[in-house]
This record gives C-alpha cells, sequence and structure tokens, in this order.
C-alpha cells in the first residue's frame, strides 16, 4: 500500500508562540506533514527544531527551517526559491508571523508613529507582499489552504459593544488596527481566490499567553490560556475540521464577528 504523501506546510514567526505549538501539533498529527518553519533567524529556527525533537520524539512528520523575515523582500524572495527548489509547491500557508509594538510607545522606546507603521508593516504589508509571493507555489496543489492569523481584539461589533469587555489600559489599538486590516486582507483573498480552489480563513487564536502580548506570568494571572490552545485550532483548519467556515474568522468556539 503507497505511502500517503506529506501535505506541506509553511509557517512564518514558527520558532516561537503560537506558530511552535502549531508545528508541534502538526508533528503530533495521524496526518504526516512536511513542515517548513519560518523563522528570521536560522539559528533560532534550528533551536526551535530541537526543542520541537524533544517535545515530539517519534512522528511520521518531518519539519526543516527556513529563514524568512516578512520585512525583507530579499528574505521573502529567496524563501520563494527554497521552496520552488525543493518541493516545488506547498499545500498550506500559515501567515502567522506578527508584531504588537503599542507597549514601547508607553515605554518611550517608540514614536507614535515609528509603532504604527512597524506593526503594520510586519502584520499586514509584509504578510500581503509574502502571501503574493508564495501563491503560486500555493496554487499548484491540489488542496491550497491560506491562513491569516488575526486577534479577538479584531472584531469591530465586539468592540462597538458596549457591555463587551473593557479595553485593555494602555490599549493595544495599532495592533488592534492592523488586525482589522489583515481581516479585509483575508477576505479579498478569499474573494479572489475561490473560483482558483483555495480556500482562506482567518484563525483567532484567543487569549493565550505569549511573548507578543507581553510578561507571559501576568498574562496567566489575567485568565490567559496556553499557546497549544492556538496551535491545535490551527492545525484543525488545516485538517479540514473548519471548512464549513471559509471566508471567516475562525474562533475556538464558533466564529468571531468581524
Amino acid at each position: 500500500m503507497a505511502a500517503t504523501a506529506k501535505k506541506i506546510v509553511l509557517i512564518t514567526g514558527a520558532n516561537t508562540g503560537i506558530g511552535w505549538e502549531t508545528v508541534k501539533a502538526l508533528l503530533q498529527s495521524s496526518q504526516p506533514y512536511r513542515v517548513f518553519l519560518g523563522s528570521r533567524s536560522l539559528e533560532r529556527g534550528e533551536e526551535a527544531i530541537s526543542s520541537l525533537k524533544k517535545k515530539v520524539p517519534e512522528t511520521s512528520s518531518s519539519v526543516e527551517t527556513i529563514q524568512v523575515d516578512v520585512e525583507s523582500d530579499d528574505s521573502i524572495n529567496q524563501a520563494y526559491e527554497k521552496i520552488k527548489a525543493g518541493p516545488g509547491y506547498i499545500d498550506v500557508l500559515v501567515n502567522n508571523a506578527g508584531a504588537a509594538m503599542d507597549p514601547k510607545i508607553a515605554k518611550g522606546e517608540m514614536t507614535l508613529r515609528e509603532a504604527y507603521n512597524k506593526t503594520y508593516d510586519i502584520n499586514v504589508s509584509g504578510t500581503q507582499v509574502l502571501t503574493h509571493t508564495i501563491l503560486p507555489l500555493l496554487l499548484k496543489s491540489a488542496d491550497p489552504r491560506l491562513i491569516f492569523i488575526t486577534s479577538g481584539l479584531s472584531s469591530l461589533e465586539n468592540m462597538s459593544n458596549p457591555s463587551g469587555p473593557k479595553p485593555r489600559v494602555p490599549s493595544p489599538d495599532g495592533y488592534r488596527a492592523s488586525k482589522v486590516a489583515l481581516n479585509l486582507v483575508m477576505l479579498s483573498w478569499h474573494a479572489r481566490l475561490r473560483e482558483d480552489g483555495v480556500k482562506v480563513w482567518c484563525v483567532s487564536p484567543g487569549f493565550l499567553a505569549t511573548g507578543l502580548g507581553g510578561d507571559k506570568e501576568l498574562l496567566v494571572k489575567s485568565g490567559a490560556g496556553h499557546p497549544s490552545i492556538g496551535g491545535k485550532l490551527i492545525t484543525s483548519v488545516v485538517e479540514g475540521e473548519r471548512d464549513a467556515d471559509v471566508g471567516k474568522v475562525v474562533a475556538g468556539q464558533g466564529v468571531q464577528p468581524f
């Protein structure tokens, strides 16, 4: 009996946090994958793989580092060329790389303009450039999947609800606004790629204790969940469990309103 072909997955920002947990969940899956663990630094990517091998010593899947910095067009192009010269295609692109620079404003480490520009460059512009660049490889898949990682803070409906949760102080407005923009990017790709058979989503992992959100211990005390929750949710989308929610913001408890 022929072995099942490994689905090829590229995950950006995968050396830590939710990205790392997504790689781990894929390695633990009964389905076989070839995972490209995207990292700005090859050294940090290799360190992430070493820790993954300790957590998941036995797997039918494989994982390898690929250097990709969404702030650098050269880095994005080099990642494209590496995959093109290797498998020649991917089945899933998980746009996970992200940044929240709002805390640096309060600390005086960045001006308001610097923080907003860098946040948008990573969360929106860089993600869009990467998607445009990698798309030809994704379109070669028999079951192409395009996933953008958004946030519960991106819901305009929830934010405008007077009975909803009060915003944090200081409020992460730059991060929040960038994720609202990312939701629109997802909707645009969904409309554009529907006829090509590409399934497109945003995934909202929930309030989780990652380095992106600040002090992890403080986040846990505030009720944040473990990043593995996000990794498992993203894996469920990769594996087809949320195909009924294509073109929407997938959350752990259903669909998040825009």
